[in-house]
């Protein structure tokens, strides 16, 4: 270690060098988020909070940040970047809404820059909106890049620049939306890391919970695979300059494919850049659920500037607002008025704008305005790339082998794909069992489903399930809280989750009418008591095998 020079003192004064222009507020936005370590012989070492940062400027900063410490230590200095998360501002978890686990969308995947945007038959971009691109800059190779400030090396995600992927806009943090009295009052928005940042406007705590986002739920966390390449690049976009690439996007796919997990990720990136924005989540659900409690009360006006006077707005499961009139007459004027203040709406559906039923064509119309995506289940890579990225984070042991396994065998749904990894180490656990492919082939031979095998419905677990626990469906239904029903209730619930591929909302349809929380919350109790109590994780396999014998026999 060089003690003679104080590298805290060189890097700030590099950093001065460059601020005659040298540096984008994007770029200044990276470099303010690390932190100088110490000089070894001829090598600055540096902190970055993240890998997409490290990324960043070891790649596009990496010429100016080097020339500008060289020019001032007097001879030439080499760049090396790390990883150090505990330098990055933290979400608060706890703080965190529970419906922000509405769709599981693997935490897993690899940290980085974004993805290269690879356009295929499943992507479109439709509509001339008003914020629609042109011809010269659309296209998936224009999505997510950084602005581009003079000779670049590359782009973080390994793209070569080129006349047509360079994008010279520069981030404006989004303006303060015309919308309700204080809006004139409010501080504008700054962008993270740079010199105008006004700093302590509000604690990460407070903004989570604000916006209802989930902290597991970030681009460092998603995985990247050819099923939602362009979907994720689509997001990253967005976050990165809210309004100005794509407003609105539209991402669409079946359940459990990452769709939720994007709309937390933007807005969660969007605060890194920018202080202070706005960014509020909602299902469909919620907002039809404010929306009436707002009639009901005569607080109408508050709910218009809940969701009006914001920067970002998430909806997710856009589908379930079918047949609802006035809860979409009111999403319209909160769309048109978003849209018109030049906010960024993103919204989520099972199925695309044309597909959906009992929707009003001015309101399907808007969702083409922007940009349409979709995505699609992962392929292999991707499938044991999330189960790698899950053991370690869950700190299960499971073998490549079984890892490959459990990828081969279930391709539909990230959440059944999870799931067999929890029930495989969960079994091995109670029986202090070693994890291997004997094992996981014995555990999962119920719930791997076959080829040709029959459609499990909610119907079938609910009915099996009321003979297992010798109740009656309209009990799984009722409101009675006797512990053999709430337990019965609860392992129908998971069952559900588990063995069909229907949404939360539609669960608690099931269920008699119940809140998708409730869904939720008996997912997550059932899933921690397996791996705690040999009889429950007994009752559960044993349930499963009946299920699947009645839908064979069926």
């Amino acid at each position: 270690m060089d003690n003679a020079v104080d590298l805290a003192s060189v890097w700030t004064r590099a950093l001065d060098s460059l601020s005659d222009g040298a540096l984008s507020p994007q770029q200044r936005a990276f470099v303010g988020l690390t932190r100088p370590l110490g000089l070894v012989e001829d090598t600055a070492l540096v902190a970055a909070p993240n890998e997409f940062t490290k990324d960043v400027l070891e790649t596009r900063l990496r010429p100016l940040v080097v020339d500008a410490l060289s020019a001032i230590v007097g001879r030439e200095i080499r760049l090396a970047v790390t990883v150090d998360p505990s330098i990055a501002p933290s979400l608060d978890e706890d703080a965190t809404d529970e419906v922000a686990d509405a769709t599981y969308a693997g935490d897993p995947g690899p940290t980085g820059a974004a993805a290269t945007a690879g356009a295929g038959p499943s992507v479109r971009e439709a509509g001339t909106g008003p914020n629609e691109p042109t011809a010269g800059e659309a296209g998936p190779a224009t999505v997510g890049l950084l602005t581009r400030t003079g000779p670049a090396t590359s782009h973080p995600d390994g793209r070569s620049p080129d006349s047509r992927t360079a994008d010279t806009r520069t981030p404006v943090p989004p303006a303060q939306p015309a919308v309700g009295p204080a809006a004139a009052d409010r501080p504008p928005l700054h962008l993270v890391g740079s010199q105008d940042q006004r700093p302590g406007t509000g604690s990460p705590t407070a903004r989570a919970e604000d916006g209802r986002l989930n902290a597991k739920y970030t681009f460092d966390t998603f995985v990247i695979g050819s099923s939602n390449r362009f979907a994720h690049a689509a997001a990253v976009a967005v976050a990165e300059q809210p309004a100005k690439a794509y407003n609105p996007l539209f991402v669409y796919g079946e359940s459990g494919l990452g769709k939720t997990h994007l709309l937390h990720a933007i807005g969660h990136y969007t605060r890194t850049l920018y202080q202070g924005t706005r960014v509020r989540y909602v299902s469909s659900e919620e907002f039809t659920n404010e929306f009436i409690n707002s009639i009901r009360d005569d607080k109408a006006a508050a709910f218009q500037r809940r969701y009006r006077d914001v920067d970002v707005l998430l909806v997710d499961d856009i589908q379930f607002l079918s047949g609802k009139v006035q809860t979409q007459e009111e999403f319209f004027h909160t769309f048109n008025t978003l849209h018109n203040a030049n906010k960024q709406i993103v919204v989520t559906s099972d199925l695309p704008p044309k597909q959906l039923q009992d929707f009003e064509d001015r309101m399907r119309s808007r969702f083409e305005w922007g940009l349409i995506t979709d995505v699609q289940p992962p392929d292999l890579e991707t499938r044991i790339a999330i189960l790698r990225k899950k053991s370690a984070q869950e700190r299960l042991v499971a073998p490549p082998e079984v890892l490959e396994y459990i990828a081969s065998k279930i391709s539909t749904n990230i959440r059944e794909l999870e799931g067999a990894l929890i029930r495989v180490t969960a079994f091995a656990s109670l029986n202090r069992q070693p994890v291997d492919l004997g094992l996981a082939e014995v555990v999962l031979k119920d719930l791997i489903p076959s080829d040709t095998g029959p459609e499990i419905t909610a119907a079938l677990i609910m009915s099996q399930s009321a003979a297992y626990f010798g109740v009656s469906v309209d009990d799984l239904c009722g409101s009675s809280r006797s512990r053999v029903l709430v337990t019965a209730r609860q392992i129908a619930m998971y069952l559900c989750r588990e063995l069909t591929d229907l949404s939360l909302p539609k669960i608690g349809q099931a269920f008699g009418g119940r809140d998708h929380t409730t869904v939720m919350h008996a997912d997550r109790k059932i899933r921690q008591l397996m791996a705690e109590r040999r009889s429950l994780y007994n009752q559960v396999t044993d349930l499963t095998s009946r299920i699947k014998s009645q839908a064979r026999a069926g």
